[in-house]
């Protein structure tokens, strides 16, 4: 299979940078997989989770918007959040899953605290759905 060079950055920093075969991300109209020789493009990224195969494997992680660019044949994913499979705290995002469960079951929350809380529980489901939890 034909290889394209990609990037991943965070705001920690470089995540990943290497030959990879695909990447597949959510974007905010839906998934989109990239593979070599595709065409310039720029999206917006929604949150889901990724799959990048590089050397035969496909890693899973979650991903928590930003931008893809792929300009002249290199791929730069910019995340707010990206996650490998292995380095997601499931306790983490069972407590952060209960916590916006409680808001959003609140009579007294408001409006904006119920539209935060949707936005983490979401965060927090596809987590533990990359993690193999749910």
């Amino acid at each position: 299979m034909a290889l394209f060079h990609l990037q991943i950055v965070t705001a920690d920093g470089l995540f990943f940078d290497d030959e990879a075969e695909s990447i597949l991300v959510r974007t905010i109209d839906g998934d989109v997989c990239i593979l070599a020789r595709h065409i310039d493009y720029v999206t917006a990224l929604g949150m889901g989770e990724a799959r990048v195969t590089a050397g035969g494997t496909t890693r899973r992680a979650a991903c928590m918007g930003g931008m893809l660019a792929v300009t002249g044949g290199q791929v730069r994913v910019v995340a707010s959040t990206f996650e490998w499979k292995e380095d997601i705290d499931t306790e983490r995002a069972l407590n952060a899953q209960q916590r916006a469960r409680n808001v959003l079951d609140s009579a007294a929350a408001s409006d904006e605290e119920k539209q935060f809380a949707q936005a983490a529980l979401e965060r927090a489901e596809i987590r533990l759905r990359v993690a193999g939890q749910k």
